[in-house]
């Protein structure tokens, strides 16, 4: 009978409530009300059809109000663990994310409910952000990290594997979703792929990659794709 290797010397992780993650463009700091309701709901009133809402199992709010209810429900969970996501050039809050599913007695953690505005969408402080999550994990001691979407989310499948998650499978009707099935798409990176990665995120950020209008020369999933276990085959069964 054949048997997996044997996991020693594991110390569970902590848990990331309450952590500030501080990087070169962006820091993500707890999520709470006071500091955070109003420049979020600034920057998601940006998307004026409300597309970004449209996967998320929430939203969109049509009030500052209600808005800052439904943050401070969040903020107050340990489990999803939300941050804001700060844009150091101007001190605004212009995204949102979490670590959920975590499990430190495994090493397992998920980031997810992520939310950015249009003001970063796109964007390097959009990368780094990840970047700093992803990094956070490994560095305190997590074996794998995991991000799960709807599996009709092209774009967000499409992430995944930029920022290097190595697609794992879709479980057909895994939850309801705003009255509708959802089917999910599964990827993961566990800590031996991590050392390879922080260099593609490294050389993807450096100032070295960049044109003359703050561009990217070189794109971060052509760093990251030979890297990936597996790639996404686009499965929606």
């Amino acid at each position: 009978m054949k048997l997996d290797e044997k996991v020693e010397n594991f110390i569970p992780p902590p848990h990331p409530k309450g952590s500030v993650i501080d990087g070169r463009m962006v820091r993500l700091e707890p999520l709470g009300v006071e500091q955070h309701a109003a420049d979020l709901f600034a920057s998601n009133a940006v998307d004026t059809e409300g597309k970004n809402w449209v996967y998320l199992p929430y939203g969109p709010f049509d009030t500052p109000a209600d808005y800052a209810e439904w943050l401070g429900q969040q903020a107050a969970r340990d489990d999803p663990a939300f941050f804001a996501i700060i844009r150091k050039s101007d001190a605004r809050a212009v995204g949102v994310a979490s670590f959920l599913r975590i499990k430190p007695q495994v090493g397992s953690i998920e980031v997810g409910h992520i939310h950015y505005s249009p003001l970063l969408q796109r964007t390097r402080e959009g990368t780094e952000a990840m970047f700093l999550m992803m990094k956070w994990a490994f560095e305190n001691g997590y074996r794998r990290y995991e991000w799960k979407c709807n599996a009709l989310n092209i774009k967000s499948r499409d992430a995944a594997q930029r920022l290097g998650f190595s697609y794992e499978g879709v479980f057909r009707q895994m939850t309801i979703s705003k009255g509708r099935n959802r089917n999910t798409a599964w990827f993961a990176v566990i800590d031996k792929e991590w050392d390879a990665l922080r260099t593609c995120y490294e050389q993807y950020l450096s100032d070295a990659n960049t044109d003359g209008n703050g561009q990217p020369l070189m794109s971060l999933s052509s760093l990251t794709k030979p890297l990936l276990y597996k790639h996404d085959d686009m499965d929606f069964s």
